[in-house]
């Protein structure tokens, strides 16, 4: 399989990648598997499994229900039972809030680094 440097166009994803993307082990992972039964990754020969797209969004909810907002599995079952559809969106809502405040800080971070004109020499502005 040739090197694709755009994971966004990736069919199947390991364990271990996913594992990876989480900061988890893959051993969670795989218990998950079992208690919920909406990650369904396909098993390649001698029970390889490859996870899709799909997979993978469903385990970062997952993730972000159990590990962020600390809900006991039991009840993230039942989230996801319930009302997946309004999970996801808060889910998306969320991490797309996540993504404004690193913009906001790196931007914040640079400005802290741009000199005032208090600071610049006096000849700065000279001609």
């Amino acid at each position: 399989m040739a090197y694709n440097p755009n994971k966004d166009l990736k069919l199947y994803y390991s364990i271990s990648e996913v594992a990876e993307m989480l900061h988890v082990n893959d051993s969670l992972l795989r218990f998950w598997e079992k208690e919920f039964p909406q990650i369904a990754p396909k098993k390649a020969g001698r029970g390889i499994r490859q996870y899709q797209k799909e997979d993978v969004e469903t385990v970062k909810l997952i993730y972000h229900l159990v590990k962020e907002k600390g809900m006991t599995l039991a009840g993230a079952r039942q989230r996801l039972a319930d009302n997946k559809e309004a999970t996801v969106r808060n889910f998306e809502i969320v991490n797309r809030l996540k993504e404004i405040k690193e913009e906001l800080l790196s931007i914040r971070k640079e400005l802290d680094r741009t000199p005032t004109t208090k600071e610049l020499p006096p000849d700065f502005f000279a001609e």
